[in-house]
């Protein structure tokens, strides 16, 4: 079913939302619990490794995969799309929502209020590469195949339980966004499905499995790579394989 992924993303982000500001003053209380976080994301990063190289094995043509990520990475890296995508996020934020200053100008307390919750959690669940490659990855196949957007709805789950403890009930409206950006994604994805080859459609799914992958070598700290500057990789093979 096309969009199920994107609706069970916002759902679990709502519900996430919920829970963390109904927790917030245990989470803050115990410290054994305010570590239980990023114990439960270096799980999702595990299984997000897994299934990226699960969906590598889709690759019919190597040669395809290594130039679609070396091309796409010089360009991404010439547009530097991981730097624009961090400053609008910034200026974003900085436009939405007050902090509160001390006399010298400095941030010393975050407002719980909808503005940031709404901001900061927008940001985190949709400028990031697995909410395309997990859209794109369900648009092209029909709806078939969501696992990459169920991975992305149990770490934004988990992810906004913390942002609901710390920043509101703002964090919730921003399934919304999520809902919207996703979705459109994947209908635009599904519109092109019938113009591909299984061909070229195996290739992207490949090129954007190995950069699931990255993904979850981030999320567990094992490397810090640039991986939005990845994403014009995912569209490398429509040319690629007319030639190769």
């Amino acid at each position: 079913m096309i969009l199920l992924g994107t609706i069970v993303n916002a759902v679990g982000i709502i519900i996430g939302a919920l829970i963390g500001v109904l927790v917030t003053n245990l989470l803050a209380k115990s410290k054994k619990l305010s570590a239980l976080p990023d114990k439960l994301m270096q799980a999702v990063g595990l299984c997000v490794i897994f299934i990226g190289i699960e969906g590598t094995f889709k690759n019919q043509n190597t040669l395809v995969l290594i130039v679609s990520m070396v091309v796409g990475a010089l360009i991404g890296e010439a547009i530097d799309i991981d730097k624009h995508l961090n400053t609008l996020g910034a200026f974003v934020e900085r436009k939405l929502t007050k902090p509160k200053l001390d006399a010298n100008g400095n941030e010393i307390v975050k407002e719980k209020g909808l503005a940031r919750g709404f901001v900061s959690a927008t940001l985190l669940f949709c400028v990031g590469a697995m909410a395309i490659t997990g859209a794109i990855e369900s648009g092209l196949s029909g709806g078939e195949v969501q696992t990459t957007l169920y991975a992305k709805s149990a770490l934004d789950f988990i992810s906004s339980i913390v942002f609901g403890a710390t920043l509101g009930i703002g964090t919730a409206l921003s399934a919304i966004c999520v809902f919207v950006y996703q979705g459109a994604i994947e209908l635009c994805a599904e519109a092109v499905r019938s113009l591909l080859t299984d061909y070229m459609i195996a290739q992207m799914t490949a090129v954007g499995s190995l950069i699931i992958f990255a993904i979850g070598l981030n999320m567990i700290g094992v490397t810090k790579i640039k991986v939005a500057n990845l994403l014009p990789a995912i569209f490398m093979p429509l040319l690629l394989c007319l030639f190769m």
